[in-house]
């Protein structure tokens, strides 16, 4: 039962509040990680969702879209990509500047992580405002790559990114209501 299987993996996912700021409720993936069955459920659910699609490189966003990044690939046969915080990688990269809710935030590939029209899927394990996301799939693009998907374990549907993202084909797992 499908819907059961996301229950189940909502309820291994951890609520801390207040983290990283007063008034944030922070969901803690390292509790779904750690339960065999958990980590398990969420790479057959995603590779349920995309074993059809052609995908050439799976692009995880730092750091915990690492975590599901990697083993999705492997299960896919796709290649792997990191988009990284700035200065994380040691070759020549590809960056771009993106607005954060006080000030810019940077992200960045290496210049020949993605060859012209490769298909790429983006990773992550949490979409809120959808901004390191929407500048992820920018990167791709700039570096010749085609984005078939973005895909998150967790919406924050309040915060409105899916729609910010919504050009791209977006899927995830579980809501939890809230920032």
């Amino acid at each position: 039962d499908l819907m059961n299987g996301h229950d189940q993996i909502q309820s291994l996912i951890r609520t801390i509040p207040d983290f990283p700021k007063p008034g944030i409720q922070f969901r803690d993936i390292t509790t779904l990680l750690k339960d065999p069955w958990g980590f398990k459920r969420v790479i057959d659910e995603f590779v349920g969702h995309y074993r059809y699609s052609p995908i050439d490189k799976v692009v995880a966003i730092e750091s915990r879209g690492f975590v599901v990044g990697g083993a999705l690939a492997h299960h896919l046969g796709s290649g792997f990509v990191m988009a990284r915080k700035k200065g994380k990688l040691p070759g020549p990269v590809e960056r771009i500047e993106y607005q954060l809710e006080y000030g810019v935030d940077v992200i960045e590939m290496h210049k020949d992580s993605i060859r012209p029209g490769e298909r790429c899927l983006i990773v992550d394990d949490l979409l809120a405002t959808g901004g390191t996301c929407d500048a992820t799939c920018k990167l791709v693009e700039t570096l010749g790559g085609v984005v078939v998907g973005c895909a998150f374990i967790i919406c924050l549907p309040e915060l409105k990114g899916a729609e910010r993202i919504k050009r791209y084909d977006v899927h995830w797992l579980v809501e939890f209501e809230g920032e």
